[in-house]
């Protein structure tokens, strides 16, 4: 059995102008000092982790691990979140999400799409520079402006949706796979993979891609009123990274799961801090112990009501204090004793 491997943390929410914000060595000392044992990083900001050179220059990586274990912190993933949701933009969201790509593709879809294609090769290729074996990203989508059966869902244009998605993907995922890592997709709100239906039908698409597999967050199921301890069950061997954030979903009179436009402090179904929400952690990390995923678990701060830094400084303490430094024996081995084959028909009742 394997012990899962943390605590981490996502850095993008904490990144700002602002030291000790605003450079990934200050960072990472700011990180080791409330007791993570590692950081995600994002792959879209070069004064923080330039990805142009972490591909063409293993000095650069051998840097940035440097960097890193001086404190000792080392990486649990790089992310593209940003550039894996311009991989595909309905039309509606084109305006929307064109401040994802450099500001010279901000009127071109085409190269803003083409740009962010390249970057997830360069994070495949970056990824083995660096010794790392997973990578968070998002999906992107094109169907998801008609997740809601209104006007009648139309079947032709949703398969035909995740077959551009599937075509989009397969050489990514190709590229990754001659890296030796696993692309794993956090199913979320706004990506065409938000679930696990969403996700089987994208995987069947691209051939059960061995690098096609889930970053897994609870938080995300929560709000949809999923089961998040039973798709550990159904999806265990695609689970190759793990974001521990929590959340909670107080019924109201006025909305519901769509909250009507309000702000997150005011929705129904709204993100918090760990140990603040209704997410069982006690479970989750109970069931992945019980299925040997070996990877980190990353802290994704995006709490409505608790500072940041107040949320990592918890976060920290509350993933080491979850996670299960699991048996390599059974407690009962004591009692065990061989037994000949003679024995066993006899303890059956098979022999005198």
């Amino acid at each position: 059995m394997k012990t899962l491997k943390g605590p981490s943390i996502f850095l993008s929410q904490f990144i700002s102008d602002i030291p000790p914000f605003n450079s990934l060595d200050t960072l990472a000392a700011w990180a080791a000092g409330l007791g993570f044992k590692a950081v995600q990083i994002p792959t879209h900001l070069p004064h923080i982790f330039d990805l142009e050179k972490a591909v063409q220059s293993l000095e650069y990586c051998a840097d940035i691990r440097s960097i890193l274990a001086n404190v000792g912190l080392e990486i649990s993933e790089l992310s593209t979140h940003l550039q894996g949701q311009l991989v595909a933009v309905h039309p509606a969201y084109d305006v929307a999400f064109a401040g994802f790509a450099p500001p010279e593709l901000l009127h071109d879809a085409a190269a803003r799409q083409q740009w962010a294609v390249n970057s997830l090769k360069q994070a495949a290729r970056a990824s083995q520079n660096l010794g790392l074996t997973a990578h968070a990203t998002f999906s992107g989508a094109l169907a998801w402006p008609y997740f809601y059966p209104w006007p009648p869902r139309n079947e032709q244009l949703i398969d035909e949706a995740f077959r551009e998605l599937a075509t989009r993907w397969k050489p990514i995922l190709d590229c990754f796979d001659e890296a030796g890592v696993d692309v794993c997709f956090e199913l979320h709100p706004g990506e065409d993979l938000h679930d696990g239906v969403t996700f089987e039908r994208f995987l069947a698409l691209v051939d059960n891609h061995p690098r096609c597999n889930i970053l897994f967050d609870p938080s995300h199921m929560l709000l949809q009123h999923m089961d998040y301890l039973g798709f550990i069950d159904h999806y265990h061997q695609r689970i190759k990274a793990f974001h521990v954030k929590d959340a909670e979903y107080l019924p109201s009179s006025k909305s519901g799961v769509y909250a009507g436009f309000q702000p997150w402090i005011d929705r129904p179904g709204r993100f918090r801090s760990l140990g603040d929400g209704q997410v069982n952690f006690n479970a989750i990390f109970s069931k992945l112990a019980q299925y040997d995923y070996g990877g980190w678990a990353t802290l994704e701060w995006e709490c409505c009501l608790k500072s940041g830094e107040a949320g990592a400084r918890e976060g920290a303490r509350f993933i080491a204090d979850h996670i299960i430094p699991v048996a390599d024996y059974a407690f009962d081995d004591f009692a065990l004793h061989e037994s000949e084959a003679s024995a066993v028909r006899r303890m059956l009742g098979l022999e005198e």
